[in-house]
C-alpha cells in the first residue's frame, strides 16, 4: 500500500484529530476500504492511539475494514420494507450471487449489506446498488437490477 496517498490525506485535514473522520473518509474513498496500514499510519501522523483510530473506523457502518466489491448492494429490511416482502428481497439477491450478507464475491464485483431503514418508506421494499435506488422491488425484478451492474 502507499502510504504517501495516505500521507496526503492526513496532511490534507493539517494532521489534525478533530479531522479524523474525514480523513478515513477520504482514505476510504481512495481505496474503496481503509486497510489496517492506513489505519496505523493515521494513528502515528495524528499522534493518537491505533485503537481510537479503530474504535471509530468500525463504529460507523459506513466504514468498511474490509475489501468491499465494486458494487455495493443494500437491501432495506426496516418495518415498511419487511412487510412488503424485503426478506424475500434479500433472499433472492443472496442466491442469485450466491453470498450472505456483509460478504463480497470472490470476483470482488459485489458486497451485500443489510440496512434497517434508507428512508424510503412509500416504496418499500428498497435495494440500492451504488447510488442507484430501486423501490417496490420483488424476487422477480432481482436479477434484472443486478444485470445492469454485471
Amino acid at each position: 500500500m502507499n502510504l504517501e496517498k495516505v500521507d496526503s490525506i492526513v496532511d490534507k485535514y493539517s494532521a489534525r484529530e478533530e479531522n479524523l473522520i474525514q480523513i478515513l473518509l477520504n482514505v476510504q474513498q481512495k481505496y474503496n476500504w481503509i486497510p489496517k496500514e492506513a489505519i496505523v499510519r493515521i494513528s502515528e501522523r495524528l499522534k493518537i492511539p491505533i485503537s481510537r483510530v479503530y474504535r471509530i473506523a468500525s463504529f460507523y457502518k459506513g466504514m468498511y475494514l474490509n475489501p468491499i466489491g465494486r458494487h455495493l448492494i443494500h437491501v432495506c429490511l426496516g418495518t415498511a420494507c419487511h412487510v412488503r416482502g424485503g426478506p424475500k428481497t434479500l433472499e433472492e439477491v443472496e442466491r442469485r450471487l450466491n453470498l450472505k450478507v456483509d460478504e463480497t464475491t470472490p470476483d470482488m464485483k459485489f458486497t451485500l449489506r443489510r440496512v434497517n431503514c434508507l428512508g424510503c418508506c412509500a416504496l418499500g421494499p428498497v435495494m440500492v446498488v451504488d447510488e442507484d435506488y430501486y423501490g417496490k422491488i420483488t424476487p422477480a425484478k432481482v436479477g434484472e437490477i443486478l444485470e445492469k451492474y454485471s
